[in-house]
């Protein structure tokens, strides 16, 4: 690990930034350009006390998880990325298949995305970055420990996920989540992530086992949801997905139709924000 390189270019890429490059307000006059430290380790999700330590070149080795929302907090391009690994003495993740990278460009689109509920998934379930409503809607998946960002591993194996749904609906995400993961799989079958997610959960759900012998296939598409939110209560937003081959990621944006009381409940959301967040709250997924 070289410590001093790396305090170095943590250092320029926050200097780089400015909050509007993130989705953050500008807020007070700034004496220095670029973000501040806490504004980094909050979009990455850990302590500032450990950020930085890390621009003064005495903090503990990052692990990949850490390097990887390092290099998404500092909107890394896929080349500086790998350099931020080599850096911190790990190999790049892999760049074919899901390797968990979002593109700069997409997490730009992501930060402009004020008053409507976005996220970024890969093709499996995992959840990359979210922006504010969408942490107001269904919980910060940056909190949660790494295992828990899967969407579809949530679905099956916790049941406080799909307490964002009416029970009526719930039949209906799962055979969606099964069919979608099949056409994955089948996709990339040199890809050891999907496989090995489906082979856990046929193992632990008896539900998705049973749904996973009916050999239903279907790429998750553009829909209606209605999703509970338990303090604006009962949304029905429309559902945009919109894929990223190359990168096998999708952006997902949830509006609702001008006029509706789900249009008024959003705007009311917009408002709340994560302040009046319940705790069963943070546990939600879309």
């Amino acid at each position: 690990m070289n410590r001093t390189e790396l305090a170095d270019f943590l250092r320029r890429g926050r200097a780089r930034l400015a909050p509007s490059d993130v989705g953050l307000a500008a807020g007070a006059r700034r004496r220095t350009p670029g973000l501040r430290r806490e504004e980094v380790a909050s979009l990455a999700g850990m302590s500032v006390d450990y950020y930085t330590r890390l621009e003064q070149c005495r903090g503990p080795r990052p692990s990949r998880q850490m390097l990887t929302a390092l290099a998404r907090a500092l909107r890394l391009t896929d080349d500086e990325r790998d350099h931020l690994f080599h850096l911190a003495g790990e190999e790049p993740p892999r760049r074919e298949g899901s390797s968990g990278h979002v593109r700069p460009g997409l997490l730009l689109v992501l930060d402009r995305l004020h008053d409507t509920p976005a996220h970024v998934m890969s093709d499996c379930g995992e959840v990359l970055a979210q922006n504010a409503m969408a942490k107001a809607l269904s919980g910060d998946a940056s909190a949660r420990p790494p295992q828990a960002r899967n969407l579809i591993r949530r679905f099956f194996l916790d049941p406080a996920a799909r307490t964002l749904f009416p029970p009526e609906d719930v039949p209906g995400h799962a055979r969606a989540h099964v069919a979608n993961l099949r056409a994955v799989t089948a996709a990339r079958p040199d890809d050891p992530e999907p496989a090995a997610l489906v082979a856990e959960l046929r193992a632990a759900s008896g539900e998705f086992a049973a749904l996973w012998e009916e050999h239903e296939v279907a790429v998750r598409q553009s829909t209606t949801k209605r999703l509970r939110h338990p303090v604006v209560g009962l949304l029905e937003l429309d559902c945009e997905i919109l894929l990223h081959h190359h990168h096998n990621q999708l952006l997902v944006i949830h509006t609702a139709r001008p006029g509706t009381e789900s249009y008024e409940r959003l705007q009311l959301l917009r408002v709340v924000g994560l302040q009046d967040m319940t705790p069963q709250a943070a546990d939600h997924e879309t």
